[in-house]
């Protein structure tokens, strides 16, 4: 080759093709290549295209792929012999020096299958495949160009050819077409035996598919690690998609320990490259510190480009963030806008939030029917807290008339559900009697089922029937049983009405320390009943202590519970645990009277009379007198029917004072009594006919005498 170029001696290429010529008949492949080029253009011998043929064949058969390409070339523009066996010949050639990775081989073989009659497109898509594969651009435009030609039936066996010579893109394709029953019966075995041959060969797409197969055990055996091993080489090769699933397999530990932190990794990589469901569940795992702190800034960071694209749960939890000032200053008037959008697209806790949001006017006007509308549709939807939404704005006559049937009728699905507050009003209604049947037995189901949520009210609710007997027969076990539930659960009125059950022996033993340190938890938490019922408990038996009793009266007194008002005015009045304070006495005396307390009435009512710390006032201790009495009060009663007869503050009325002290002694006042038998002496006949009618009157009775 030194003659051919001329290098380091003069150019002589005949004296190169006869150089060329021995060692070709040596057999080198490299002489034979070139003397075959030599007599192609005619160089340093006359050009002859048979006997380049002839070389080009025998460097050929050494492998020389450009003498193979270079032969087939000649074979296909006549030279050789007959045609048909030049085309047959020139084919195993081009084919020879394809696979040796020769890209113009791959195309002209293409183009003579292509030509042939019959055409053998699928066969030609594969050698096009191939070159496109070597980086041809003049292979990818005839391959278009072909795509344009072949039918749906040709392609797709072009594609299985192609697969079947290791082409990982159509191994693909052709697990894809299997699982979707394209051009062919759904097979997934066969979907998941393709994708496996391209996920081996490092093609991600495949990698998910297959990742995906072995998680939902399509095609083949279910097996979370596997599918764990797939998605991460699909998603370390950055596939977005893939890094969401891995991120779910961590966040519920499916085929790997469950690892939320890791969970976060994976979806903030999908999120940060648009997917929204990662989006999505990157912004709950950060608004929720669900494997990170809690970080609402970052959540909205995620929630908002999500919510923009149309995602209707992104669209809600943006909506809760606005609305809570959560990473973002407080926007109800955008939070509810999010509300809306997301309602509008049916998403069941956005009709809710929205809902809320007309029925309180936070961000939109008020709106109470549209309000109830809303919760309606979540309600319809299934959406637990909107049920009991529902019912509660058909029980309070939200939007509209109150209607306590459609307020059962909602309340029963949420109640159903678990929903505690929905099964304690419903409950209630069922003990109004809002059902058709049994009304007292369904209630005191709900009650119960709320209850054994720990639901307080249905606690209490459960135990008082029990104890009064009321809807069920009387069960004070059962009743202990709630009520210490309720007071174990830091109830005060649990706790109170335990340590009376304790202190009758009611259903539990009885334990009068026990009682007592229950009634002081109550007491403690400043329960009024409590206060009162523990101060009480200091001042009996053998050792009384009312100096530990007078502040408990003192607190409970200040909560306005009237029984202590007037305890701690008798102890001011008396100096039992105080120092005697006479004025401040007769201040929690007329506390106590207000709020109609019959004793402290007639305590009054006598003051006044005597004119002890007031002054004497008949007529306002007749007006004490009288509340005392309208109560049963049978000392306030004896003494009003007193004034009645003597007209001390009242006008003189003998029939109504024989009335009174007669009411007296009906409710056992011995003194009323003594003094009835002499006053019916001073009555005439007609007095004491009119005087009977009225006390039967007031006693409600007929033919009976109180002489």
């Amino acid at each position: 080759m030194m003659f051919a170029a001329g290098k380091e001696v003069g150019q002589d290429v005949s004296r190169a093709a006869e150089w060329l010529r021995r060692a070709a008949e040596q057999g080198n492949s490299a002489a034979q290549y070139n003397l075959a080029v030599f007599y192609t253009q005619g160089a340093g011998v006359p050009q002859d295209n048979a006997e380049a043929v002839k070389w080009f064949r025998k460097a050929a058969e050494q492998r020389d792929k450009s003498a193979q390409y270079n032969l087939a070339v000649l074979l296909v523009n006549g030279a050789g012999g007959d045609a048909a066996t030049n085309l047959t010949e020139a084919q195993k050639w081009f084919r020879a020096a394809a696979a040796q990775g020769d890209v113009p081989s791959h195309i002209s073989l293409a183009q003579l299958l292509v030509a042939a009659n019959p055409p053998d497109f699928p066969e030609a898509y594969v050698y096009l495949s191939a070159a496109m594969a070597l980086r041809s651009t003049e292979a990818d435009s005839l391959r278009d160009e072909l795509l344009a030609r072949m039918t749906p039936e040709q392609l797709l066996d072009g594609r299985r050819r192609n697969a079947s010579r290791g082409d990982a893109e159509d191994q693909f394709v052709l697990g894809a077409a299997y699982a979707q029953g394209e051009g062919m019966k759904r097979d997934l075995a066969e979907a998941a035996k393709w994708f496996r041959e391209a996920a081996s060969r490092g093609h991600p797409e495949a990698q998910l598919r297959l990742g995906l197969a072995c998680a939902a055990g399509e095609g083949v055996p279910a097996d979370a690690a596997e599918a764990v091993k797939w998605l991460r080489l699909a998603a370390e090769q950055g596939h977005i998609v893939a890094q969401y699933h891995l991120g779910v397999a961590y966040a519920e530990g499916r085929g790997v320990g469950r690892d939320p932190a890791e969970a976060l990794k994976w979806y903030a990589k999908a999120g940060s490259q648009g997917v929204v469901a990662a989006q999505v569940a990157a912004g709950l795992l950060y608004a929720r510190g669900v494997g990170t702190p809690v970080n609402p800034a970052e959540a909205l960071r995620f929630f908002r480009p999500a919510a923009e694209r149309d995602n209707p749960e992104a669209q809600l939890q943006l909506g809760l963030l606005l609305a809570r000032g959560q990473g973002v200053a407080t926007n109800l008037v955008e939070a509810a806008k999010w509300f809306h959008v997301a309602a509008e697209r049916t998403n069941v806790e956005a009709q809710y939030q929205f809902a809320r949001a007309l029925a309180d006017g936070r961000g939109v006007p008020k709106d109470s029917a549209e309000a109830v509308r809303w919760y309606w549709k979540a309600a319809e939807g299934g959406y637990v807290e909107s049920q009991f939404a529902l019912g509660l704005a058909f029980l309070t006559g939200q939007g509209g008339k109150t209607n306590l049937t459609a307020a059962l009728n909602w309340f029963k699905p949420a109640a159903e559900k678990g929903h505690i507050l929905a099964q304690y009003n419903l409950a209630l209604l069922y003990e109004a009697g809002r059902a058709a049947t049994n009304g007292p037995g369904q209630a005191l189901a709900w009650y119960k089922k709320a209850a054994e949520q720990g639901h307080g009210p249905s606690q209490l609710r459960l135990a008082y029937c029990a104890a009064a007997g009321k809807n069920m027969p009387q069960d004070y076990a059962q009743a202990a049983h709630w009520y210490r539930v309720a007071a174990e659960r830091g109830d005060a009125v649990g706790q109170y009405n335990y340590a009376l059950l304790v202190e009758q022996g009611k259903g539990v033993a009885r334990s009068q320390p026990e009682a007592q340190a229950w009634c002081r938890r109550a007491a403690e938490q400043g329960y009024a009943k409590a206060q009162t019922h523990l101060a009480q408990s200091l001042t009996r038996g053998e050792r009384p202590d009312f100096s530990q009793a007078l502040p408990w009266y003192q607190k409970a007194a200040q909560q306005g519970e009237r029984t202590a008002q007037f305890e701690l005015a008798e102890l001011l009045d008396s100096g039992r645990g105080a120092v005697r304070n006479e004025p401040e006495a007769l201040q929690w005396y007329r506390r106590a009277a207000d709020q109609g307390h019959p004793l402290a009435q007639f305590k009054l009512g006598c003051r006044y009379e005597e004119g002890q710390g007031f002054p004497a006032d008949l007529k306002e201790a007749a007006r004490w007198y009288r509340k005392a009495a309208e109560q049963k009060h049978a000392p306030a009663e004896f003494a009003l029917g007193l004034s009645c007869l003597d007209g001390d503050g009242v006008p003189a009325d003998p029939i109504e004072g024989y009335k009174w002290i007669a009411l007296a002694k009906a409710h056992g006042h011995e003194p009323a009594g003594q003094f009835l038998a002499t006053l019916v002496k001073k009555l005439s006949p007609e007095q004491q006919a009119r005087a009977k009618q009225s006390v039967d009157a007031a006693l409600g009775v007929t033919n009976k005498s109180v002489n």
